[in-house]
């Protein structure tokens, strides 16, 4: 028989990365969906199949790390072989608007969800394997490398509540042998990024502004380094953790970092447009406390895991840009035949 998977925030960039990577590895991938008055699995829509079709292995579930029955009720329901908590309140700048929904969310819908999960165990007899997403910024103002022993340092209420959800996985793994992995995931990025995510908030620029149908790109601290990779890579990590004979915790990064000035130049270079025409520096778009330099030292994952980030800097960004000028060719198209186009969410990176 398939595994069995569970992941939460599958309609987010690494949640339909990861159920498309174990669907292609044969598994059965269950995901939990926020409720919305609009429809909001665009990223995995490719991947769905209707229930009563044969051969649908992918099945979809309305469910909130704040409801912690409803989780336990999918867990009862869909008897994973292993659980992936993707879901996250995870802008940053958004965490210091609305602090308590963050942690609420990322800190103890953490715990929420190993409790669920500890307790389904216990009843059903059945192993779980857990994989809990962390985040470079738990590291923050930390001297860069930051690696497995490099100690936490938080700069926002993302980043803080995240670092409580990676001891709550600690603590659940020592005091009742649960198989925990954290994944301390630094900076990755693609074509499915959301919007209000700096990097994408500038190749999405790149594509409009060459379409006619931008003037501006307004950001905040451009000096900001940071370690990015491309996710489709980060969530084949993610897999090969709970693989292990051992949970353990990991640092995935590509070992270069570099800044938002240098995303920025080397994607509007990549438009044929000279970057400094068209950005402003909005303050608004500060946070209270920056995190200046962000570096993963993931040489013990590399030796643990045998893995490798395969896409680089430079590549990564192109995949984003060319997706985005299509996307933007696309809008022109159907704008120049009347139909009303406008971007999707808010402008807050």
């Amino acid at each position: 028989m398939s595994r069995i998977a569970l992941i939460t925030g599958i309609t987010g960039q690494d949640g339909s990365y990861l159920a498309e990577l174990l669907l292609d590895k044969g598994y059965e991938v269950h995901g939990i969906i926020r409720r919305a008055s609009t429809f909001n699995t665009d990223r995995i829509d490719h991947l769905y199949r209707d229930p009563h079709e044969s051969g649908a292995r992918m099945f979809l579930h309305y469910g909130d790390l704040t409801d912690g029955t409803g989780l336990r009720r999918i867990l009862e329901k869909v008897h994973p072989d292993e659980v992936y908590n993707l879901a996250a309140q995870s802008h940053v700048k958004v965490s210091f608007d609305m602090p308590e929904y963050t942690a609420d969310v990322v800190a103890t819908g953490t715990l929420r969800l190993l409790d669920a999960v500890r307790d389904y165990m216990l009843i059903s007899g059945n192993q779980v394997r857990f994989y809990q997403a962390g985040s470079s910024e738990m590291y923050g103002a930390a001297p860069a490398p930051q690696g497995p022993d490099t100690p936490f340092y938080p700069r926002s209420p993302y980043a803080a509540s995240k670092v409580a959800a990676y001891w709550y996985c600690v603590n659940y793994r020592e005091a009742y042998g649960m198989f925990i992995a954290n994944g301390i995931l630094f900076n990755h990025e693609s074509e499915e990024r959301g919007e209000t995510f700096v990097t994408r908030k500038i190749t999405r620029a790149v594509g409009r502004i060459k379409h006619g149908l931008q003037d501006k790109l307004y950001l905040g601290n451009m000096d900001a380094q940071r370690d990015w990779g491309y996710a489709p890579d980060y969530v084949e990590a993610m897999w090969m953790m709970l693989q292990q004979d051992e949970p353990d915790d990991y640092v995935v990064a590509t070992g270069e970092a570099y800044s938002v000035r240098q995303f920025l130049e080397l994607a509007f270079s990549m438009g044929g447009m000279d970057w400094k025409q068209f950005v402003q520096i909005d303050p608004r778009y500060f946070r209270p406390t920056e995190v200046d330099y962000l570096l993963g030292d993931a040489s013990a994952t590399r030796e643990k895991l045998g893995w490798a980030p395969k896409v680089g800097f430079e590549e990564l960004v192109q995949r984003m840009v060319d997706h985005d000028m299509e996307l933007a060719a696309q809008e022109k198209t159907l704008r120049d035949a009347g139909h009303s186009v406008g971007l999707r969410g808010l402008s807050d990176a």
